[in-house]
């Protein structure tokens, strides 16, 4: 199935939260069988209700589960017997923690060469910083995020987890890459690859770094606006539009038409990008466009701007996102689970999106099936008195 090109790969996953589920919720949903470790009590997304929580059902819908108890040799054993059996090992533990149960890339790559080592941690795996515990919070504040999201001397918190899911996006474009890396070469050897919150975050902030540079002054929130030509302006009946004109005169021209004033067109405050873009110009003509918007509701705006082909969309809220015609088209939001609108993959193969799997496992109910691969029923079972591995209540 093109929609599935990781179809036969295995990813091992002990990851808790948002950054390692996401990178293997990807990974699963484009084909591949991922296999998500738990503790006894499950992930911590679960929050007691076992399958049901909505945050579980995003991250990890699709997964199977195995429940083993790592603070035990035994069950850390597990894990390890399992290693050979899979492509991929996905983990966001503290730097440290899986090598002092004897997971760590030393111990695992000599029993699986071919094994993709996936280490995800808040500052990397060594510097001054190494030993501080990590949140998503503090990846979006020590990758600049807060920075540029918000205006000089008012720093407040964003409304998304950024850091923890760019995250995750970028630990699976590793891991898609150290796949293909292993494929081409002639020993099918792997790799250890690391990332975290700090470096992931930088794929977002780039593009300030650089205005930052270019400028040489540090950008906030504003300061990207004049420079793009972007306005988010309220309308009559409290929704809100947001139009980007960037450096094209014509959507000059055509947004002061149709926002009824015409005379700015060769206005010398505005009459250029260069001059628009200059931060009391722009300013200036924030408060006339806002003005002017007031007065129609927001379906009003759309199909003016639709009529004077002005670059805008609707600023919606989340439920307007999933409910939108263009969202509905794209098939974006698949099938809900147990209420949740669960976010397909952004991309299509030859036209055909990659499902999300209904599949909500139970905590540890795939115990059984996957330790089946490497020890006996009775082998098992003695895990599983002992306490070392746990089936589904």
């Amino acid at each position: 199935m093109k929609a599935q090109p990781l179809a036969g790969i295995r990813v091992l996953e002990v990851g808790a939260y948002i950054s390692a589920p996401y990178a293997g919720v990807i990974l699963t949903s484009l084909g591949a069988e991922v296999v998500k470790v738990e503790p006894r009590q499950g992930e911590a997304f679960r929050r007691g209700e076992d399958n049901n929580n909505a945050y579980f059902i995003q991250y990890n819908t699709g997964k199977k589960s195995i429940a083993v108890n790592l603070k035990s040799q035994a069950g850390a054993g597990v894990v390890k017997a399992l290693v050979p059996k899979f492509d991929v090992l996905i983990e966001n533990m503290r730097p440290g923690k899986m090598a002092a149960l004897g997971l760590g890339e030393a111990d695992c790559r000599p029993l699986n060469p071919g094994l993709i080592y996936t280490s995800i941690s808040g500052f990397g795996s060594g510097g001054p910083w190494v030993d501080r515990p990590a949140y998503d919070t503090i990846g979006q504040s020590i990758g600049g995020i807060y920075s540029i999201m918000n205006d000089a001397g008012n720093r407040r918190l964003t409304g998304t987890c950024m850091a923890d899911l760019i995250t995750g996006i970028g630990s699976a474009m590793g891991i898609l890459a150290a796949l293909l890396g292993r494929e081409r070469s002639a020993d099918r050897k792997g790799t250890l690859l690391e990332t975290s919150l700090h470096e992931a975050v930088s794929m977002i902030t780039i593009d300030a770094l650089t205005h930052a540079y270019e400028a040489d002054f540090d950008p906030v929130r504003n300061s990207r606006h004049p420079q793009a030509q972007n306005f988010c302006l309220a309308c009559a009946d409290g929704g809100a539009i947001t139009v980007h004109l960037s450096l094209s005169q014509k959507f000059w021209g055509n947004l002061a038409r149709v926002a009824g004033h015409p005379e700015l067109i060769d206005d010398p405050r505005y009459a250029t990008y260069d001059v628009r873009k200059v931060p009391e110009n722009y300013e200036a003509l924030v408060a006339i466009m806002e003005a002017a918007f007031r007065k129609k509701p927001r379906a009003e705006w759309e199909r003016l701007l639709v009529e004077a082909d002005v670059p805008f969309a609707p600023a919606l809220s989340m439920h307007e996102v999933v409910e939108h015609e263009q969202t509905q088209w794209l098939g974006l939001v698949g099938p809900e689970v147990k209420g949740i609108p669960v976010v397909r993959p952004p991309w299509r193969f030859d036209g055909q999106r990659p499902p999300r799997s209904e599949l909500r496992a139970r905590v540890g109910e795939h115990t059984r099936e996957i330790l089946a691969e490497a020890y006996s029923a009775s082998e098992i079972d003695e895990l599983v008195a002992r306490g070392d591995v746990y089936l589904p209540a």
